[in-house]
C-alpha cells in the first residue's frame, strides 16, 4: 500500500514567496538593478511584462526588507483561512492590481511588493465587512490595527512611491474578497 505524503505547512508557499523576493533582489543587485526595467510602465506594450514580473523586483534591499515584514503578517493571516485562498488571491491580485495600475498609472517604473501588501490588506478588511463571521472580523482587526497606517499610503505623498500601485492592489484585494464571498454562497 503507498504511504500517503504529508502535505507541507501552508506556510510554506508564504515562505517560498518571501524567498523568491530575496532571491530575485540579489539577482537584481548583481545586474544594478537594471531588472526593474522590466517593472510595470503604463499604457506600453512592454510595461504589460511588468504586470507579472513587477510584485518580484525592488528598488533596492531596503524596499524589500519593508515590504517583508507585511507580506509575512497579511499573507500568514490570508494562509490561515487556506492556502488555496491565498493563491487564488495572490495571483488575482497581482494581475488585477498590476492592469489597474497598468492602466492609470504614472509614466515610469513601478516596481515592488506594495501593490500586494495593500491587496492582501484589502482583502482582509473588505471580507471582515462581506463574511459577517468572527474569524474574518478578527483578521481584518488585527490587520488594521498591526497596518492601519497604510491607509495614508493610498494618497499622493511622495513622488517616488507609486500611491496607484497601492491603490490599484488595494481595490484588487476588495475585488478577491467579493468573488471569494460570491463563490462561498
Amino acid at each position: 500500500m503507498p504511504r500517503k505524503h504529508k502535505s507541507s505547512s501552508p506556510y510554506a508557499t508564504l515562505f517560498y514567496l518571501i524567498a523568491v523576493l530575496w532571491i530575485v533582489e540579489f539577482a537584481n543587485l548583481l545586474f544594478d538593478h537594471q531588472l526593474c526595467r522590466f517593472g510595470i510602465f503604463p499604457r506600453t506594450p512592454q510595461g504589460l511584462v511588468g504586470i507579472l514580473f513587477s510584485p518580484f523586483l525592488h528598488a533596492g534591499v531596503v524596499h524589500l526588507f519593508l515590504n517583508t515584514g507585511p507580506l509575512i503578517v497579511l499573507g500568514g493571516l490570508i494562509l490561515m483561512t487556506g492556502r488555496a485562498i491565498f493563491i487564488r488571491s495572490t495571483v488575482f491580485i497581482i494581475l488585477m492590481g498590476g492592469l489597474g495600475l497598468w492602466l492609470v498609472g504614472r509614466p515610469a517604473y513601478h516596481v515592488g511588493a506594495s501593490a500586494l501588501i495593500f491587496g492582501y490588506f484589502g482583502y482582509l478588511v473588505a471580507k471582515g465587512i462581506f463574511d459577517r463571521r468572527m474569524k474574518s472580523f478578527l483578521f481584518a482587526m488585527v490587520a488594521i490595527a498591526a497596518y492601519g497606517g497604510l491607509f495614508w499610503g493610498l494618497l499622493p505623498t511622495a513622488r517616488y512611491i507609486s500611491w496607484e500601485g497601492h491603490a490599484c492592489g488595494f481595490i484588487a484585494g476588495i475585488m478577491a474578497a467579493w468573488i471569494e464571498r460570491r463563490k462561498r454562497r
